[in-house]
């Protein structure tokens, strides 16, 4: 992080600009797919998922604000419903080969999350005046 305070200032009103972006631009697809929802009169599980996408990506927005961090796991578990989400849709039009290929992404996914908790828990970050600068 720059040492000038002017720089900082300004780094953190682009994140800050750059959130809000963010959330916006999330409550615009989310309308978006509740508008062709009620225009289609049916609820696929891909809407479902798609909705649970924009929900966790509005929930680490809202970490991020509440904490200025952004947990490694959420992005994983948008990866992991992304790839179910694929699989559910294009299933029919894929070849063995490439839904095991995905299968085994979401597999490792959830690994890598299961990894990244078992580290969190054993080796749990240091407090705000215990880090060593």
């Amino acid at each position: 992080m720059p040492k000038n305070r002017s720089a900082r200032k300004v780094i953190h009103l682009m994140e800050k600009l750059v959130l809000w972006l963010i959330v916006l631009a999330t409550i615009y697809a989310i309308g978006e797919e509740i508008y062709i929802v009620a225009i289609n009169r049916t609820v696929s599980v891909g809407d479902l998922l798609l909705m649970f996408i924009y929900l966790e990506v509005l929930a680490m927005v809202h970490f991020f604000f509440e904490s200025g961090k952004v947990p490694v796991r959420m992005p994983l578990y948008i990866a992991i419903v992304a790839l179910a989400r694929y699989l559910i849709l294009d299933m029919k039009n894929m070849d063995d080969w490439r839904i095991i290929t995905v299968s085994v992404a979401g597999l490792i996914l959830a690994v890598t999350v299961f990894i990244i908790r078992i580290g969190h828990i054993k080796f749990p970050y240091p407090k705000i005046g215990e880090a060593d600068d």
